[in-house]
């Protein structure tokens, strides 16, 4: 009888072992999807103004979700909402150009195609220039500043961590205005 033969069972038993001790060194990333199930990327989004014009900007909100922030820009009427959202380096204010501090590591411009005035320049929302919405609390956003609103669009400057990856849609009704409309920025705490 050959002395060196290893029983079948203890084989199975050393192979398991050997793959549980491997599939516990492999790096996270190897092992699971993307964050959260999260597709989205960062390149520049938009939207255009269609034939109907959006209504006023009424309201700033921030939330918070367990994957992503949230910003919100409520508007007083639905229309073909247009909005065009992007890093950049600097955000620039709406009719001035003035360069728009804000913190963290990057930058989003997000520019919603609905003035935050009615029609005899009354303000519809005036919110406070460098605090727009407390983000305290949020794990991506750090600050969202007032860009201004000249021409028929409102511009916010909103502080991130870093670039990370973002989507944007439009959402039926607002708070207070239910023919409204709700353009929706969210945020990835990583990729």
């Amino acid at each position: 009888m050959d002395q060196h033969r290893t029983h079948p069972r203890t084989l199975v038993i050393v192979l398991l072992a050997a793959v549980a001790l491997l599939g516990g060194a492999l790096p996270a990333q190897a092992t699971s999807g993307p964050y959260c199930g999260i597709r989205w990327g960062s390149l520049p989004e938009g939207q255009p103004m269609g034939v109907y014009p959006p209504g006023t900007v009424t309201d700033v909100r921030a939330g918070q979700h367990p994957c992503f922030d949230r910003l919100v820009v409520d508007l007083a009427a639905a229309g073909d909402t247009g909005y065009d959202v992007r890093y950049v380096d600097q955000v620039g204010a709406q009719g001035s150009g003035t360069p728009v501090p804000v913190a963290g590591g990057a930058v989003l411009q997000l520019v919603v195609r609905a003035p935050a005035y009615d029609g005899s320049r009354t303000p519809t929302y005036l919110p406070d220039r460098t605090q727009v919405v407390d983000v305290g609390a949020a794990r991506t956003l750090r600050q969202v500043a007032w860009a201004g609103s000249f021409e028929g669009q409102t511009s916010l400057a909103v502080g991130t961590r870093a670039r990370l990856p973002f989507r944007v849609f439009v959402l039926a009704g607002a708070p207070g205005h239910p023919d409204g409309a709700r353009v929706v920025v969210d945020v990835a705490h990583r990729w």
